[in-house]
């Protein structure tokens, strides 16, 4: 009986590994009777857009997804890149506006105070406190013209 069971047991297998091919068959069947894309449903079902425009759009996300698979790299270090100037732009377009302020606040002071007895560096000092909300060039006596 042992002979038996064990003849059984391997032709069972048999088909049930059978049975396992046909299912791949039918899930891959399966797979091509899926859905439309919701997009793709929306945009060229519904609304009528050409096919065309359909078939280049398909041919784009294949070449940006065999462009991606081939220069990961590159494109995390363009990326990398990027994000760094975006991060720091704010700060060194702040940096410049504040340097634009004082060459003006500069040109201001020479041009309409009393700056005799007063040096560069302390000319340069008061631009700079001007800038940021002092009020000491105000204390300094207006030329008369």
């Amino acid at each position: 009986m042992s002979k038996k069971e064990t003849t059984n047991s391997k032709e069972i297998r048999n088909q049930n590994h059978e049975d396992k091919k046909m299912n791949t068959f039918e899930n891959s069947r399966k797979k091509k009777d899926k859905d439309l894309p919701w997009w793709v449903e929306l945009l060229f079902v519904q609304i009528g857009l050409p096919d065309k425009l359909l078939i280049k759009i398909l041919k784009a996300k294949k070449k940006s997804n065999e462009l991606i698979k081939n220069d990961k790299k590159s494109l995390i270090i363009f990326l990398f890149v990027i994000s760094t100037l975006a991060y720091f732009y704010p700060v060194i377009k702040h940096a410049k506006n504040k340097l634009d302020c004082e060459a003006i606040a500069e040109n201001y002071i020479i041009k309409n105070k009393n700056t005799i007895g007063i040096s560069n560096r302390e000319i340069k000092m008061l631009s700079t406190n001007f800038c940021y909300g002092g009020e000491e060039i105000y204390e300094i006596e207006n030329l008369k013209n």
